[in-house]
């Protein structure tokens, strides 16, 4: 009897060796597509792209010599520089928080209307559907001092003596840039939130309006703490579309007037594309990417307190 169990164990680890060899096969056969385009697509860019920052490289000629941190130091030490990081900064956070109380603001209404809401969902798609050049061009025709609707309708209204060349004033452009962002990308929050919002269990909405709760009790003690978790994650996305502006900065204000709506990465193309100075570029980009690591760092750590919270 135990040479006959030995002999049947020792036939089923022979069976069971082929099948985890086969496992193993495919497992990696199913990796190695993944693996090569993590490295073709995440890692060779980055290292090309640490190369650059650590050589003096132009357009025409990269890795003329190899410098060190020069690059890096030049970067921390160009005022212009900092200043258009310190304006993408404030850019993707007031962006972002005007978008989320815009957008959960609309999508509370639109939960609640009855009718149109399939209607009201497309309309909210078209500046979502716009690209970002149009919507700068449709901004700066709006904005025109001769033409433009809104100095036609302050002129109308006694509001202004003589028409305002709003994107050639410091003091105007960036609000309105920011603006035109706001615009675009509200829906986006909106629409997002309203996905949230039908996803929410209606047993506790229900359970909070039995013990008397008013609408705006619920929504701050129910409502937006159930939300709050999908709040972050928009915001997250939000955040960092608003640092990846560029587009919208080169057609409405070119930078302009001065370094005004100079952000990060429209300096950065400067830098790289009328400059030539590539491996400065390519420094300032780290430093961003870092900046940009920092700022995104407090949503993504509170999104995942809340969902553990909510777990």
């Amino acid at each position: 009897m135990s040479g006959s169990a030995a002999a049947i164990a020792a036939a089923r680890s022979s069976d069971t060796r082929p099948r985890r060899d086969r496992r193993r096969l495919v497992a990696w056969a199913v990796a190695l597509p993944l693996l090569l385009g993590l490295l073709i697509f995440a890692v060779y860019p980055f290292v090309y792209l640490l190369a650059l920052a650590a050589s003096q490289s132009n357009l025409g000629t990269p890795f003329r010599a190899w410098v060190g941190w020069k690059n890096v130091a030049n970067a921390v030490g160009d005022p212009k520089f900092t200043a258009a990081l310190a304006r993408s900064v404030a850019y993707a956070l007031g962006t972002t928080a005007a978008a989320l109380l815009l957008g959960v603001g609309v999508a509370l209404l639109l939960d609640r209307a009855v009718r149109a809401r399939a209607l009201l969902r497309t309309l909210m798609l078209l500046p979502l559907l716009t690209p970002p050049v149009t919507v700068g061009i449709v901004w700066q025709l709006l904005l025109m001092p001769k033409g433009g609707w809104v100095n036609g309708a302050l002129l109308d209204l006694g509001l202004i003596a003589q028409p305002m060349t709003f994107l050639g004033a410091p003091g105007w452009a960036f609000p309105l840039l920011a603006l035109a962002d706001v615009w675009q990308w509200t829906p986006f929050v909106a629409l997002m939130t309203y996905a949230a919002l039908q996803v929410l269990p209606e047993e506790v909405l229900d359970a909070a309006r039995i013990d008397g709760a008013g609408g705006v009790a619920i929504f701050r003690h129910v409502t937006l703490p159930m939300l709050a978790p999908a709040l972050a994650a928009i915001a997250l996305l939000k955040l960092v579309i608003g640092f990846k502006v560029f587009d919208l900065v080169f057609v409405l204000t070119a930078g302009g007037p001065g370094q005004a709506t100079t952000v990060a990465s429209f300096h950065i193309y400067r830098v790289a594309i009328q400059q030539f100075d590539i491996g400065l570029a390519a420094a300032q980009t780290l430093l961003f990417a870092i900046v940009v690591g920092l700022a995104t760092l407090p949503f993504t750590m509170a999104h995942d307190r809340l969902e553990r919270r909510l777990s």
